[in-house]
């Protein structure tokens, strides 16, 4: 499985942006997708995920409200929609694929929260 993310940049905070990560394979409909962070000098920290199976969406406390995970299978990509961004949301966002036997990792996309 490979996986691409974009959409990340800079924006003022009350911003918004949406990520996309666009992933290969045949059973993407069967992947458990999310998202995950990393800000500088902090260790990479969950954000999002929505399973394959039901659509169930989980959200870390910090983000409920103001980011939103979907999915279109029929295009084999998730997106993370992200409303009212803040400073404390900048970070190197990936997209991870979990399938029965491995995750897999896209490359990360930037995001820059400016006060």
């Amino acid at each position: 499985v490979q996986l691409q993310a974009s959409g990340g940049g800079l924006v003022q905070a009350g911003g918004s942006l949406r990520l996309s990560c666009a992933a290969s394979g045949r059973t993407f409909s069967t992947y458990d997708m999310g998202w995950f962070r990393q800000a500088p000098g902090k260790e990479r920290e969950f954000v999002a995920r929505i399973r394959g199976n039901d659509g169930s969406k989980l959200y870390v406390d910090s983000v409920k409200g103001r980011f939103t995970i979907s999915r279109d299978n029929a295009r084999n990509t998730m997106y993370l929609q992200m409303n009212n961004l803040k400073p404390e949301d900048t970070a190197v966002y990936y997209c991870v694929a979990t399938t029965s036997t491995s995750n897999y990792w896209g490359q990360g996309t930037q995001v820059t929260v400016s006060s």
